[in-house]
This record gives C-alpha cells, sequence and structure tokens, in this order.
C-alpha cells in the first residue's frame, strides 16, 4: 500500500542525518536540535556552563548555573518537516538540580492514498520525548553524574508507539585547567507498545569526548568519538559502485582508517566566554555519507553563533547536509 510506502520514508527521514540509524526506532533522539550542540558537529558531551539544553545530551551537565534557565529552540527540516526542543532547570532549596525537557519531530502534511492509488485525504506524524533529569556532583572532586528518564511517544498516520529509555551521563570538568570531558549512554530502555506486532530496537548509543579551553587563546575545541556501541558504521554508497570491464558491479570499500574517522566529530568555539561567539564543527560520517564525488559542497561542516544580552541568549546554527536541503536551528534562551 503507497500510505505505507509513505509511512516508511518518513521513517527514513530521521536516519539521514547518519546511515548507521534506520534499523531502529525512534531515530529523532539522535539528532541535534539544540544550535549550539549542532553548530558542534551534533554529538557533544562536554559543553559546560549555563547550557541548559546541553542536559537533553549529557545528563551530568546539569549544574548550579543552569538554575531558572530556559530554553526554546526551532529548526526546519527537509520539506515541510520540523523540530525543536524546550529545556527548563531548576535548584531547590536542598541545593539539588533538577531538568525537564520536550524534543520533538513533525512531518507536516501529508497526501495519503490507497492500494488504487485514490487519495485519502492528508495525514500527519509526530514524536515527542519528554526527559527528566538529575546531577549528582561528586563530593570533593571534579566529577558529576547525571541521568534523565524519558518518555517517547510516536505517532504517523493512524499507527502508535511508546517507550521508555534512559540517559546515564558522567562528566569531569576543572576549571583551573581547562579540560573537561564527558561519557553518555544515551537510549537505555525498550518499547512499551509496537506500531503493529514487530517490537522494535532503540537507538542506543555510547558517545566519548574531550574539550580544552586554551590559556591565553580564547579558544575551546572539542574532540568527540560517537557511536563507541558498533565499530563499523560505514555505509556503502550505491552511486560509488564501479562497473568493471566484465560488466561486475563492486560496491564501495570502507577501510579501517575511513570507518574510524566515522565516528570522530570535532568542535571548535571562537571566544567562548564572550557576549559574542562563533562556533564550527565537522562530523566526519555525514560528510562521507552526503558527499558527492563530482562537486565540492561541504557536506559535515556546521556552524553557528551566540549572543548574550543580559539575562538573554539568541543562537543559531546551520548544518551542511546536501546541495538539496540543509537545516537551520534558531535557539532563545532567558534566565527566569
Amino acid at each position: 500500500m503507497r500510505k505505507i510506502f509513505t509511512l516508511v520514508s518518513l521513517l527514513s527521514l530521521s536516519a539521514s542525518y547518519a546511515q548507521v540509524g534506520g534499523k531502529d526506532a525512534y531515530q529523532f533522539l539522535q539528532m541535534p536540535t539544540s544550535p549550539k550542540q549542532a553548530a558542534l558537529g551534533g554529538s557533544n558531551v562536554t559543553i559546560t556552563g549555563n547550557e541548559v539544553n546541553q542536559v537533553l545530551y549529557n545528563p551530568a551537565s546539569l549544574n548550579d548555573e543552569m538554575d531558572h534557565m530556559l530554553s526554546v529552540n526551532f529548526g526546519r527540516y527537509y520539506g515541510d518537516v520540523s523540530l525543536g526542543s524546550a529545556a527548563y532547570a531548576h535548584q531547590f532549596k536542598n541545593g539539588r538540580n533538577f531538568h525537564v525537557g520536550v524534543t520533538y519531530l513533525n512531518y507536516g502534511n501529508i497526501e495519503g492514498y490507497d492500494e488504487n492509488g485514490l487519495t485519502t485525504g492528508t495525514f500527519t506524524g509526530n514524536d515527542v520525548a519528554v526527559s527528566v533529569g538529575y546531577a549528582h556532583p561528586i563530593q570533593n572532586t571534579n566529577f558529576t553524574i547525571g541521568a534523565n528518564i524519558k518518555a517517547i511517544s510516536s505517532s504517523l498516520e493512524s499507527y502508535n508507539s511508546f517507550a521508555v529509555a534512559a540517559d546515564i551521563g558522567g562528566l569531569y570538568h576543572d576549571n583551573q585547567s581547562g579540560w573537561t570531558a564527558g561519557l553518555t549512554f544515551k537510549n537505555l530502555g525498550g518499547q512499551l507498545s509496537n506500531y503493529q506486532d514487530t517490537r522494535e530496537s532503540m537507538p542506543f548509543e555510547i558517545v566519548l569526548g574531550v574539550s580544552k579551553l586554551l590559556e591565553n587563546v580564547p579558544i575551546r575545541w572539542h574532540f568527540t568519538l560517537d557511536n563507541l556501541q558498533k565499530w563499523d558504521v560505514s555505509f556503502s554508497n550505491p552511486n560509488r559502485s564501479q562497473v568493471g570491464l566484465d560488466g561486475e558491479v563492486s560496491e564501495e570499500k570502507v577501510g579501517f582508517g575511513n570507518n574510524l574517522l566515522r565516528h570522530v566529530v570535532l568542535g571548535v568555539e571562537l571566544f567562548p566566554e564572550k557576549g559574542f561567539n562563533v562556533r564550527l564543527g565537522y562530523n566526519f560520517r555525514s560528510g562521507e555519507e552526503m558527499k558527492i564525488l563530482e562537486q565540492r559542497h561541504f557536506a559535515g561542516f556546521t556552524a553557528g553563533f551566540g549572543l548574550r544580552m543580559k539575562r538573554f541568549k539568541i543562537e543559531y546554527a546551520y548544518n551542511r547536509f546536501t546541495l538539496a536541503g540543509n537545516t537551520n536551528l534558531l535557539g532563545l534562551s532567558v534566565k527566569l
């Protein structure tokens, strides 16, 4: 049925950010909705300070500076697809910090057809995750541990699914040396109800990162290794297959070094502690999977900026995917 084919195509949208996806449900959980996160490559676990959005990516980043911080983010994906998030942190009188976040992906209006090609009207679909997080600093150390609990709902036309998952993270941050290291185990959980009869797995991911604020230079660099739970994240692009003289088709071969680089995400912040800062990133996996051999179009590169004005922060990110479509994210944060 064409309606089913349309739904399958919608699910593949979430996987287009990285081809390691596509086999699990709720791929939208791996898509960056925070402008700062997206501008630094999309998998960062070492962002610190009052970046309340960062708790959605590493729950251990929750800290005192985020108290009463509210952030709202919105962006456009391909076509009518939109995505966004909201986050808020609160510190109680006992000194404990809690975090609430929402992430969503909306597929817009879609034309439906039956098996005979007759129109059945329009329908839509959306994915939503609501999370609650808590972090606990380990006394007399620079270490913090944290966790998020998420309720996940997905609706595609008349099909629905619900799941519960958790993120567990750790963070080491030393203000004096400028070093930060983070480790996150994301999307541990499972479905409570399925779209149909088949139970699908969660997009589990292990991310490890390190960053450093340079001395006497207004630069902070970030180095991240994502998808550590799976070594082979390569994707053989059929457009790069070669046809021999005998007509035999040979698929693209991805070597050890190339596959290793596909786990790497690089990011850099210029003037990270100033009112205005610039962010640049490069995601090697996105770059390899989205590039066109005959044209140079800078797939995998990301960029953005942040502007802080008293209690407000405005953030923007641009993600370069393909010649056909790219993502713009805009965020506003306020200290209530």
